[in-house]
Parts: structure tokens; sequence; C-alpha cells
């Protein structure tokens, strides 16, 4: 009776969710969008991130219509069908998200025209869309699959659904994003020594449009897949602890659900003060994000005392919840041009690109040790308070207030198309200036996200992790084991392998966009001048195909892997691909990560008028900085989040087949 009222709990939260966002979404719909030109720009983007998006959708639709009939024959038909509505749903997030964060952008720019604080507020609303849209599709699907099909099983073909439009999202729309931006920093900033966003550039829509494809519906997917994973890895764990029954079993769905009631308390705490700086936006963010942890924090603890008197699991809780925070304040340090890491690397361009890229490579990965002492910390108190469901719980506490946390990040993508607009529509130093400090608040939050998610991303896969070895019945793990010891290794090597793909891909793409830049500039009479229109769809078309071709590779040898090393050298193996995937894909994810923010920020803090300001060497060498670090933080790094979990969530589904 308890487990059905956690349930009644988990799908009337994801319910409000989604009219939550929908009551913003027509809010949103109402806002003026300024003048003709401003509208034309908007819709342009539009189209195009709708024409990548449902290119990509009809390419994955293929994979998944294949892989349904496999898990059919293979496993059990309820599974397929599983697998199915998980896909649907993370496509049907990202989709909703990136549409009101296109129809957002020149809204925001309009609304900043009027004030700073207004700017923020719609800014902020538009990624809200995109938080409750993720956190109530996926627990009131996990809610729907709880009552049809009662069986972690079963329900973790759901997770594999979801998992499999990360992926492809993830990695498609990240090569799209950089390959495009790449190509317009190069020809256009570099060489043609224009501004960024300049209308001149032919490559700058496709740049805008790659923001969304990239950051919103990519970021979206591979959330969806954290926040889904990690409650089934918690629902899988509970179940075998229980034997079958009790409430650890949907324990987390009522979990999730508090967070989400929290997170939409919490949005109507984002509120700019008196203050009209970048400190102040950062701080109205903030009392959002700290505020939902507070009272997620409350809400677990009642919610744990009532229903399994267990004070451990609500330890467990609040580790993982302490350790979101820390791996969010962590990527700010790193990456916010405000401290030193960021600094040194501005200091380190005016010798030149190569002490730039040293130093922005450094800082990278001297980042990592705060995140994984974090993780570790969380695992260990975790463990130590709730055993294996601990660690799964501290999970589903980081990824708790996920509603808010991805509202804060994908804010990010919304203000820079803002200023992008407010540059291409002409509207103004003093409004330009203003959207600047939105961007610019913008990429710390997108830089804390991503940390976030890297987070999230290895206490779910260690959460799986643990929950394959329980279907698999390993009770340890042999390093004297000659198996075990090939697939650790086998493991390890994966996330450098599939790095090395994704940023050939994305080189791939750059360089025929830098090529095409040039022949428009070179070929275009007038267009320097401001006389004649670039062809964007050009650009767009180029991204797009580069894209497309390039995110096959990358995602069957996610899925492929992890099934032929099971199927070929053991279960025991496998559990050793795993644990190596895990610890190496953690540590390259946070150095590509935290490297390319704190690259975007040293050249943003020199074209503040640091060291000569922008046109000096100095910027010259922090651009080249950027873009070495833009697949690092935008393609690669993001990727790799899905590929521990995604590898994982193959392991326990294909579990008792080998």
């Amino acid at each position: 009776m308890v487990g059905f009222q956690l349930v009644d709990l988990a799908t009337v939260a994801g319910f409000l969710a989604l009219v939550f966002a929908g009551g913003l979404s027509l809010w949103i719909i109402r806002q003026p969008s300024g003048t003709s030109r401003m509208r034309e720009l908007s819709e342009t983007i539009y189209r195009g991130a709708m024409t990548f998006l449902n290119k990509e959708y009809l390419a994955i639709a293929a994979f998944v219509a294949g892989m349904a009939v496999l898990l059919a024959l293979v496993i059990t038909p309820e599974v397929a069908i599983c697998y199915v509505f998980g896909a649907l749903l993370s496509a049907l997030a990202g989709n909703i998200g990136m549409r009101v964060a296109t129809k957002s952008n020149a809204r925001v720019a309009e609304a900043t025209r009027r004030s700073l604080g207004k700017g923020l507020k719609l800014a902020f609303s538009s990624g809200a869309v995109m938080g409750m849209t993720v956190v109530g599709l996926g627990l009131l699907g996990l809610s729907i699959v709880y009552r049809a099909f009662p069986d972690p099983g079963i329900i973790v073909g759901f997770g594999f659904g979801a998992s499999s439009i990360a992926l492809f999202a993830r990695v498609g729309g990240g090569i799209y994003t950089k390959s495009a931006d790449m190509g317009a920093d190069l020809v256009g900033k570099v060489e043609a020594k224009i501004p960024e966003d300049d209308p001149r550039n032919p490559a700058v829509i496709a740049d805008n449009v790659g923001d969304n494809v990239g950051d919103v519906a990519g970021m979206g997917a591979d959330l969806f897949e954290s926040y889904v994973g990690s409650i089934i890895a918690a629902m899988a764990i509970g179940f075998a602890s229980a034997n079958g029954s009790g409430e650890r079993f949907v324990f987390p769905l009522g979990l999730a659900g508090v967070g989400i009631l929290c997170s939409i308390i919490a949005t109507s705490f984002v509120r700019v003060g008196k203050g009209r700086g970048i400190g102040a936006l950062h701080a109205a963010l903030n009392k959002g994000v700290f505020g939902s942890a507070a009272l997620f924090a409350i809400g677990a603890c009642i919610l744990t005392f009532l229903l399994l008197e267990e004070i451990g699991v609500f330890y467990a809780v609040l580790a993982g919840l302490a350790a979101g925070i820390a791996i969010g304040l962590s990527a700010e340090y790193f990456t916010e041009n405000r401290f030193f890491p960021v600094r040194s690397i501005a200091e380190s361009s005016k010798t030149g690109p190569a002490t730039n890229v040293l130093s922005g490579f450094s800082v990278g990965m001297f980042s990592t040790a705060i995140p994984v002492a974090a993780v570790c910390v969380a695992m260990a108190v975790a463990y130590h308070f709730a055993g294996f469901y601990g660690v799964a719980v501290a999970a589903v506490g980081m990824l708790g207030t996920l509603g808010i946390t991805l509202a804060t990040d994908t804010y990010g993508p919304v203000a820079d198309n803002a200023a992008g607009i407010a540059e291409m529509a002409g509207m103004g130093s003093r409004v330009r200036a203003r959207a600047e400090k939105l961007d610019a608040v913008g990429n710390t939050t997108a830089a804390i996200g991503k940390g976030f998610a890297i987070g999230s991303a290895a206490l779910t896969a260690l959460a799986l992790f643990w929950a394959y070895t329980e279907a698999a019945e390993i009770p340890s793990l042999n390093l004297m084991s000659s198996g075990v010891v090939v697939g650790l290794f086998v493991g390890a090597a994966l996330p450098f392998l599939f790095s090395a793909l994704t940023m050939r891909a994305v080189s791939r793409g750059a360089s025929l966009m830098v090529e095409e830049v040039r022949r428009q500039f070179r070929q275009i009479p007038g267009l320097l001048e401001g006389r004649a229109k670039p062809d964007y769809d050009r650009c767009i078309t180029i991204s797009t195909t580069a894209a497309l071709r390039n995110m096959v590779l990358p995602g069957a040898l996610a899925v492929g892997t992890p099934i032929l090393v099971g199927f070929v050298l053991g279960r025991e193996a496998l559990g050793g691909l795993l644990a190596g995937a895990i610890a190496t894909g953690l540590l390259l994810a946070i150095t590509l990560a935290n490297a390319g923010g704190a690259w975007d920020n040293a050249k943003k803090y020199i074209e503040e008028g640091r060291f000569g300001g922008k046109g000096s060497e100095a910027h010259a060498a922090s651009v080249i900085g950027d873009t070495v670090g833009d697949p690092f933080k935008d393609t690669s790094g993001p990727s790799l989040n899905i590929l521990i979990k995604l590898m994982s969530m193959v392991a326990l589904l294909f579990a008792p087949l080998f």
C-alpha cells in the first residue's frame, strides 16, 4: 500500500512539473519579440535547429527500431516496449526544450532592452521549461512503467531507451555546434577581425543553432538519462536488498517526486536584487539552486523517517546532494574569470597560443581533484550508512533538484543566442553590453551544469555498476584474474578512443566550415563591407551533414563493446570493463569540460580590456585556446557522461545472457 502511495506522489509531481512547464511556455510566448529583424533572426535559428533535430531523430529512429526488435527477440517484448517508451520521452523532452529555447532568444534580447532583471527572468524561465519537462516526463514515465511492469529487470529497458537518445543527441549536437563555432571564430574573429556574432559571418547562424542542439537538446537528453538511470539503479538495488518487497524498491520514486516539488517552489527565489552587475545575476540564480537544495534536504529527511525509518538512507541522500553542490562550486572556481585559474590562462596568452593551450590544459587536469574527492566522499559516506543501496540513493539525491539545476544550465544558450541577436539586429551598445553580462553568467552556469552532469554520471554509473554485479551474481572482482584485467584495460581505453572519434569529427566539420566561410568572403562581392548577405543555409547544411555522418561510430562503440566483451570474455571481464571506463571516463570528462570552460572565459576576460583587449596578440592567442577548448567542453567531455552510463545500462540489461 505504501509503495503505491509513493508512486502516486511521483505521478502527481511529474504531472505538476509538466503543467508548470506548460504555464511558463505560454507566458514566454506572450512576451514581445522585438523588431522584424529580431524576429527574422530568431525564426532562422528556430528553423535551422528543428531541421537538424528532425533529421537526427530520423536517423535515431532506425537505430531504436532495430534495437527494439532485438530486445523483443533476445530478452522480452516487455523490455522492448519500455525501451521504445524511454526513447520517445527522452526525444520529446529535448524537442520541447529546444522549441521553447529558440522561441525565447529574441524575446530575451527585447526584455534585456528594458532591463537586465527582465532579461534574466525570461532566460531563466525558458531554461525552467527544459528542466521541468525533463524531470516531469522522466518521473511520470517511470511511474507508468512501474505500474505496468513492477520488475526492475523490465524497467531498465526504459533507461536504456533514454540512454540511446542521449548518446546520439549529445554526440550529434556537440559535433554540430562546435563545427560551426570553430569555423565562425577562426575565420571571422582571427582572420577577418570582425566581432563575434557579426551578421557578415556566414557561420554565425549555424553557431547560434548549434548552441541549442548541443546545449539544450543534448544536455537535456544527457540529464534525462542520468535522472531516470539513477532512479532505476536505486530501484534495482532496493528490490534485491528487500527480496522483491518493501518500501526500498519504490522509495527512489517518492524521493524524486519531493525533489520536483522543491524545484518548483525554488523557481520563485530567482530574483535580481539591487545590484546590476554580474555578481547580482550570479546571486539571483544561486538563490534558486541553493534554496531548492535546502528544501529538498528537509523534504528528504521527512520522507525517509516516515517511510523507511532508516537514518542511514537520509545521510546517503544528503551526501549525494552535498557532492553535487561541491562539484558545481569547483567547476565555478576553475572556469569563472573572477578566480585565479582563468586569469592565469589569460596572463599566459601574452606569450602566444602555445602557452595559452598548455596553461588551460593544466588547469583542466588540476581541476579533477575536488570532484573526484567529492564523489569518493559521497560514495564512502553513503556506503557506510546504507550499503550499495545508499550509493544508488546518493545519486538520486544529487539529481533530486535537477528541475532547477538544469534550468540554470539551459539559461546559458538562451542568453548566448540573445546576445547574438542583439549584435546582429543592431540593438545598440547598451543592450549588447547587458546581453553580454547575461551571456557571461551563462558561461559559468554552463560550466557548473557540465560539472554537475559529470558528477551525477559518475554516481549513476557506479549505482548501475553495482546493480549489474547483483544481476550477474558477481560477489567481487578478482584483479588476479586475466579476464578481469583485460576488461579493466579495455574499459580504461574506451573513453580515450571515444573522445578521439568525436574530436576528429569536430575537426573535420570545422575544416569544412572554415573553407566555406573563406569562400564566401572571397566570392561574394561586398560581403565584408556589409553590402551583401551571406549564405547562412550553406553553413547550416555543412554542420548538419558533419554531425549526422560522424555520430554513428561512437554510438556503435558504446553499445557494442560491452555486449561483445560480455559474450566473449564473460560477466567478470565485463565488470572490469565498466570499472575501468568509469574511472578514466570521470577524470577525462572533468579535464575536458573544465579546461574548455576556462579557455572560453579567459578569452572573455581579455575581451573586457585586459592585456590589450580585442584585436591584440593576447586576444588572438586566447581565441585559439577557446577553439581548442570548444570540442573539449561541448562535444567530447559531455559525451563521456553518456558513455559510462550507457555501457553500465547495457551491461545491466543484458546481464542474464552473459
